[in-house]
């Protein structure tokens, strides 16, 4: 398998809609415009393809000085497991690192493990407050 990782937008955003949805991340029922809107407003977006597949991404959201929150980091189902996630966060972490921002993230306790192999330590409690949407 040969995937490659690039910052070139999707010709189509329907493939980061498909992502979501393979994923479960769609609850909030997002369109492809949304997604798209969500992407081209983040400060820096990893895409991974497989030829012409979209099979995985990552997000930055920043203001460029300080923090870098990680976000949107999934890889298809199929695709897990292969090292592919694990890519994609060492290299949104080098492109906050060389921007001289502090790399963070949220994530489920379940992740913790996961991330804290990839040198992330638990240092806050994070808080949501649902919104009608």
């Amino acid at each position: 398998m040969n995937v490659s990782y690039t910052t070139k937008q999707p010709d189509n955003f329907e493939q980061v809609y498909q992502l979501y949805e393979e994923l479960g991340w769609n609850s909030l029922n997002f369109t492809v415009g949304e997604l798209e809107k969500m992407c081209l407003q983040s400060w820096y977006v990893l895409y991974v393809y497989n030829e012409q597949q979209l099979v995985g991404m990552g997000r930055v959201i920043s203001d460029g000085v300080i923090t870098g929150v990680i976000c949107g980091l999934g890889v298809l189902p199929s695709y897990q497991s292969m090292g592919i996630g694990k890519n994609i966060v060492t290299r949104l972490v080098a492109y906050c690192e060389q921007n001289r921002v502090i790399p963070q993230l949220m994530c489920g306790e379940n992740l913790q493990s996961y991330y804290e192999k990839l040198g992330f330590r638990k240092f806050t409690v994070g808080m949501n407050k649902d919104i009608n949407r």
